[in-house]
């Protein structure tokens, strides 16, 4: 009867450690671009911006608004380009 005890503690332990670990496991992109906006955005409201993780399942230009509103946008777009390319030459 104490074995049983023992194993049934035992079991409660591991299935305990097994289930935060698995829980932890939360190591993958913080911001994804799933959808494009549709439209062109106006340069003169954009202050910043950044690439999405290479983990993404799409590549993506997040555009930060002067507000700081976060919106993704198709780098591959030539509007998109301009934007990115005019913020890195006033980095300099």
């Amino acid at each position: 009867m104490r074995t049983s005890h023992v194993f049934l503690l035992l079991c409660i332990l591991g299935a305990a450690l097994f289930s935060s670990a698995a829980a932890n496991n939360g190591n993958g992109p913080e911001d994804c671009c799933f959808k494009f906006y549709p439209r062109r955005v106006n340069k003169k409201l954009i202050r910043s911006y950044y690439m999405t993780d290479e983990r993404c399942p799409k590549s993506g230009a997040i555009l930060v608004t002067e507000r700081f509103r976060h919106i993704c946008a198709d780098p591959n777009l030539s509007w998109v380009q301009g934007i990115m390319k005019s913020l890195d030459e006033q980095a300099f």
